[in-house]
């Protein structure tokens, strides 16, 4: 048999532990990547937070150009979607909404997002997202995320 024949009739595949050095390398490559990784996802989910309170401050300012009020603590975001029926009731109230989706979103975290008007800072209106925990306070993503503190955090910047 020629030295090429018999090359390729013994090598068929891959040994045991050639497949099992493959499986412990990939392992410690992941034990690095991946905390890395998931360790992003909580920054974006803070930083979508943003994006979304802000998308509810454009609402917000539509509502208000179109009444020259904002909605009540009780009317709430839901006041966006449809037309309030209680409180002061918005004459000029825009046929379909505010929102695109004509859905009020949840946080990232699956939350509702905490509507308070006027706000606790002496604004006509605050946006609240309780962070990752849900709850109220907090400290790193467990912290609130408020549309007061966006807007004094970009004015500093």
């Amino acid at each position: 048999m020629s030295m090429r024949k018999r090359f390729f009739t013994q090598s068929n595949g891959f040994t045991f532990i050639e497949l099992m050095a493959v499986v412990v390398i990939l392992g410690i490559l992941a034990m690095y990547v991946m905390p890395r990784i998931f360790g992003r996802v909580d920054e974006a989910k803070a930083t979508a937070a943003k994006v979304q309170i802000k998308s509810l401050e454009q609402a917000l300012r539509l509502f208000y150009l179109d009444n020259s009020f904002y909605p009540s603590t009780e009317q709430g975001l839901e006041s966006l979607i449809s037309k309030p029926t209680t409180g002061r009731i918005p004459e000029k109230w825009r046929e379909g909404g505010y929102l695109e989706k004509n859905a009020i979103p949840l946080d990232p975290w699956g939350h509702q997002y905490i509507y308070i008007s006027p706000g606790r800072n002496g604004e006509d209106y605050e946006i609240i997202s309780y962070g990752k925990d849900g709850q109220e306070g907090g400290q790193g993503y467990d912290a609130d995320i408020s549309s007061s503190e966006i807007e004094s955090s970009q004015k500093t910047q």
